[in-house]
């Protein structure tokens, strides 16, 4: 493990002091790119605006006329936090501005991981029709579906496409697209999630809707209670936190904070053990996403679905606790998936030699709804690009199989997949995704091949240092800022992908350490002169008396006392 300390532009961190800022904040935000407190000015007035986001307005033209007709429409959700939130935000956002009450007016359909794969299908679209729904609305999927939409438009629906993934060569037709990442789209955040998309489409359904005096600008309804849907949608599904995404987070945290939030995730938090007056995007992440996640990994996404949608307290908490219960039986799965993976990997090289530059596993009995967390392990274990396949237990579908990678700094795995697909054609029957995520389906036939073409693309792409483990920190810790209020203060702001929550680095002594729940090390550290307790997640090789260690901050409260603890991440030997 490399520790690298993030450079620190010094006019850029005297610039933010000298407007206000907390040198200590000063010097954090200007190692992440920050040069104005401008771009640190979370107000809604701040966001990007929705007649930028190519589509966004015809949808909300298609939408007002398919609402003033009483039209039915159809939310086609996807099975991970990202779809489900957006599809809460879709469903309760359409009633907000006028689509009639009832089931008939606003309904949802979320396809079934197994049974029905990914996306608007075919059959889901004649599933769409058969519910009687003229209006079908995709989020945070579609821009795949060239099929899906072409028979859903055969079937006479209009087809309104809401997503953010990275489209493919074709584009579906005859419909209406909303995705920052389509050709033309000149919105800015490219980064912005599934759920952010819906939002900014009913953003600009609002504006139309008081265009044609529907509402206007005193009485119109208040979306932005759909905000902390919206952040945790989009801290879950692990975007890039733009300066608009972290407008988005930062409005969906001080909400929740004060407590207005939908009784969903209000029981959500209460399952998890958070407090909802000190919430941070670590809760969305760490804590709702994954027991949203869950449902959709081991059962029935429209339970993650129903609890976001329900006003009722007692239902709230009734489906926050069967998420909770299908979140540890995720975790149990994992955890037997991750040990027997991890030997398989390791069998893949000898003890002291490197690991091959990209990974690829498969075993019979691994649960396909689990092979993206499993893969993550791995990747953040192992350092490489890391594939990890289950059979599928769809009908009629048992020779294929099901794949989920994830990847490291500098490989793009869609691109990667985009190139083995063109290298030897038939050997992915699907694929799709982003830069640092990505899914696909193979043959079992053609697994050996698939495996042998990502080898040669990861040999060909990856070099020394790309493949060397670093790990970004910001530098050692002045003593004075090792205070409960400052670690407050840094767990208030807006932390998550693309801008890293921060980890210090120096050189420590250790003055005693020892093993606790037999897989985590404690440490009695000596920082500055001064004894702070310290932990290490996961780890229990002992380390030597110094040692160059990279940590996050936290608050331990023990006996009425806050004392600030070291969260040991890395460390350099």
């Amino acid at each position: 493990m490399k520790i690298i300390t993030r450079d620190v532009p010094p006019r850029a961190a005297w610039a933010l002091e000298q407007a206000g800022l907390h040198p200590l904040l000063a010097r954090l935000f200007a190692a992440r790119g920050v040069t104005s407190t401008e771009e640190l000015d979370d107000g809604l007035a701040r966001l990007l605006p929705p007649d930028t986001m190519t589509g966004a307005g015809e949808a909300a033209r298609q939408l007002a006329d398919a609402m003033a007709a009483n039209q039915r429409l159809c939310i086609v959700a996807d099975y991970d936090c990202d779809g489900a939130t957006a599809c809460a935000v879709g469903v309760r956002g359409l009633r907000l501005l006028g689509a009639p009450l009832g089931f008939d007016s606003v309904h949802y359909l979320v396809p079934d991981r197994v049974v029905d794969g990914y996306g608007l299908t075919p059959a889901i679209a004649r599933r769409v029709k058969d519910s009687g729904a003229e209006v079908l609305i995709t989020v945070d999927n579609g821009i795949a579906s060239v099929d899906g939409v072409r028979v859903a438009r055969e079937l006479g629906l209009q087809v309104i496409v809401t997503d953010h993934h990275l489209p493919g060569p074709q584009l579906p037709a005859d419909c209406v697209i909303v995705n920052p990442n389509q050709p033309g789209c000149a919105f800015d955040s490219k980064s912005i999630a599934g759920v952010g998309v819906m939002f900014y489409v009913l953003l600009a359904l609002r504006a139309e809707l008081r265009e044609r005096g529907v509402f206007d600008a005193k009485n119109q309804p208040r979306i932005d209670a759909l905000l902390p849907l919206v952040a945790l949608g989009t801290v879950a599904d692990v975007v890039k936190l733009d300066g608009n995404n972290r407008r988005l987070v930062a409005q969906g945290l001080k909400r929740v904070r004060a407590g207005a939030l939908p009784a969903g995730m209000d029981a959500l938090f209460a399952v998890a053990g958070r407090r909802l007056d000190t919430a941070s995007s670590f809760d969305f992440g760490f804590a709702l996403g994954p027991r949203l996640n869950a449902a959709g990994r081991l059962s029935d996404m429209t339970l993650g679905i129903e609890c976001l949608l329900t006003d009722d307290k007692a239902r709230a908490e009734e489906l926050a606790r069967t998420l909770d219960g299908i979140n540890r039986e995720r975790k149990a799965i994992e955890g037997e998936m991750r040990e027997q993976a991890l030997e398989m990997a390791e069998a893949l090289f000898d003890d002291g030699e490197e690991p091959p530059p990209a990974m690829v596993l498969f075993d019979p009995d691994f649960h396909e709804g689990v092979v993206g967390i499993v893969a993550s392990r791995l990747k953040d274990k192992l350092h490489r690009p890391t594939f990890v396949f289950a059979a599928s237990a769809a009908p009629g579908k048992e020779h294929e199989l099901k794949g989920s990678g994830r990847s490291i700094p500098g490989f793009h795995l869609r691109d990667a997949l985009d190139l083995v697909a063109k290298r030897h054609p038939g050997v992915l029957l699907r694929f799709g995704g982003h830069a640092m995520a990505a899914g696909c389906t193979v043959a079992e036939e053609h697994l050996d091949l698939f495996e042998q073409a990502l080898q040669q693309v990861a040999h060909e792409w990856l070099d020394a240092a790309t493949l060397q483990r670093r790990l970004e920190a910001d530098g050692a810790l002045d003593r004075q800022y090792r205070r409960p209020d400052l670690v407050e203060v840094l767990q208030g702001q807006v932390w998550g992908q693309g801008f890293a929550p921060p980890v210090f680095c120096e050189e420590l002594r250790v003055v005693s350490q020892r093993i606790v729940g037999e897989k985590h090390l404690a440490l009695k550290l000596q920082h500055q002169g001064d004894a702070v307790d310290g932990i290490w997640f996961g780890h229990t090789e002992p380390l030597p008396e110094r040692v160059k260690l990279a940590f996050r901050l936290e608050l331990d409260e023990w006996q009425g006392q806050r004392r600030v603890r070291f969260l040991v991440e890395a460390a350099e030997i």
